[in-house]
């Protein structure tokens, strides 16, 4: 029975795996999925879990609940050596080991790509999992925890802002989300004020979602200048050593908080450790059929898609002429590469990769959103029902969707929950503070004094009081020698 191996559990792996469960026959092939995490992350929904308005549980999708008939393997593949066809998984525990197969689908998606500027790495969080948007959602409610038991000053203004970097849609919508989030909470901190709280979006670009059109971009700038929310154009930045953001504008930041949303490149541990084509920009050459290779050459039983990928996209709207990695992409490939490698076991030929792009949809706090689909526009109200319905429907199984729009209805009649559970990072805080301990073991003691007898000390005390009266001193001159030296002195 042939092997299929895929590698990544995101986007792209898991549509593929679960497609491939419907296409395939009882016994047509063996598929196997390899990823670090055992959920996929619908993405999409990281700035509304930063935000509070999902529950983070709920905008993830479980591996082996939801892959039926596929081996899930929580791991990461450290090597491809596809001219021997076999694969190096190293799990968290125990020793690597080398996987074989017959077919490869290389999903392994995309990381935050970030530049060596000072203390970013040190200080800097990303938006790529939802670790990280937890993280966020806790640190921003734990510091208005903190805030509010401060004078103003240096200090409450510090924890009190926050720095996004990255204009694209992720930052944006981060961005909104959470200035948004910032004004709910005031309500529950009478110690605060709307104009203690700074938020601040750094954008090297002259203009913000190159994904809508400009007219439609500065509606958003203008929307978020209402809500007191600050975007720097035009500005890098230059350093961030101890949470103060310099720009090349000479102004510098302190904050708290600063989320790195400034682009994304092909995951660097898959790609350098495989023996595949890449092309220039560190992506998995790929063919629009989802084959790897070149229009010219096709590397028999290899497939990529996602984000890892250079898709060719033949609509003629890609930048560079390739895919843009994007979710919207990421799903399509998958569906279709699950067909074309049925295709193949099949001796059938595969069918290349065509979309248009249905256009862009963003949150940007609640009741606010932007669409843009060519020509078409969306602002306000009407955009972010837009897309609350979109990703909605698009969040994969029934299950999911049902989580997540539960979430939404408790919320419009709850309102958000705002308590931090930042503690969870370090849960045996408590049980260390207050467990008993073993006490120290007691020094040795000291070799115990011999036993003296009284009866002794007394015989003693007698015999040196005896020799003290009878014995002549020693220094002293004799009575025959006084009165010679007496009588010698009177002559």
């Amino acid at each position: 029975m042939p092997k299929i191996l895929i590698v990544g559990g995101g986007y792209a792996g898991f549509y593929t795996a679960w497609k491939l469960e419907k296409h395939l026959r009882k016994g047509e092939a063996e598929v196997t999925i390899v990823d670090p995490l055992p959920y996929m992350t619908y993405q999409p929904f990281l700035p509304e879990v930063a935000a509070g308005e999902i529950e983070a549980r709920h905008a993830i999708v479980g591996l082996r609940r939801h892959l039926k008939r596929t081996k899930v393997v929580t791991a990461k593949v450290t090597g491809i050596d596809h001219a021997s066809r076999t694969a190096t998984i190293t799990p968290t525990d125990g020793g690597p080991w080398q996987e074989s197969y017959d077919q490869i689908v290389v999903t392994a998606g995309a990381v935050s790509r970030t530049f060596p500027i000072p203390g970013i790495a040190e200080n800097a969080i990303g938006l790529k999992t939802i670790e990280e948007a937890v993280a966020i959602r806790d640190r921003i409610l734990t510091n208005f925890d903190r805030a509010a038991n401060l004078p103003a000053g240096p200090e409450r203004d510090r924890l009190l802002t926050v720095v996004v970097v990255g204009g694209g849609f992720a930052g944006i919508e981060v961005f909104a989300e959470m200035r948004a989030m910032a004004s709910s909470l005031l309500k529950d901190y009478p110690q605060l004020t709307f104009d203690d709280t700074h938020f601040h979006l750094i954008e090297a670009m002259g203009r913000i979602m190159p994904e809508v059109s400009l007219k439609t971009s500065e509606w958003v700038l203008k929307s978020l200048a209402k809500r007191g929310a600050y975007v720097h154009l035009d500005t890098q930045v230059k350093g961030a050593v101890d949470g103060n953001v310099e720009l090349s504008t000479g102004e510098t930041i302190p904050t708290d908080l600063i989320v790195w949303t400034a682009g994304v490149m092909a995951n660097p541990t898959v790609v350098r450790g495989s023996d595949l084509p890449v092309e220039e920009r560190g992506r998995i050459r790929t063919r629009p059929d989802l084959r790897v290779g070149s229009a010219e050459e096709v590397v028999e039983g290899a497939w990529a898609a996602g984000d890892v990928s250079a898709v060719p996209d033949l609509t003629g709207a890609g930048v560079g002429g390739y895919c843009v990695p994007n979710a919207q992409h990421a799903v399509r490939q998958a569906k279709l590469l699950a067909k074309n490698l049925v295709a193949v076991l099949r001796d059938e030929l595969p069918r290349e990769y065509v979309h248009h792009n249905l256009g862009a949809v963003a949150g940007l706090g609640l009741y606010n959103g932007v669409f843009q689909s060519g020509k078409i526009a969306l602002k306000g109200f009407v955009a972010w029902v837009a897309h609350r319905g979109y990703h909605g429907l698009a969040m994969p199984s029934w299950e999911r969707k049902w989580r997540v729009i539960g979430d939404w209805w408790h919320n419009f009649w709850l309102s958000r929950d705002n308590v931090s559970l930042q503690a969870v990072q370090n849960p045996r805080y408590v049980f260390e503070e207050f467990a008993a301990r073993p006490r120290p073991a007691a020094p040795e003691a000291a070799p115990a004094a011999p036993a003296i007898d009284p009866k002794s000390v007394a015989a003693e005390k007698a015999g040196k009081s005896a020799d003290t009266t009878t014995a002549p001193d020693a220094g002293a001159p004799a009575p025959a020698e006084k009165a010679r030296a007496a009588a010698a002195t009177e002559a």
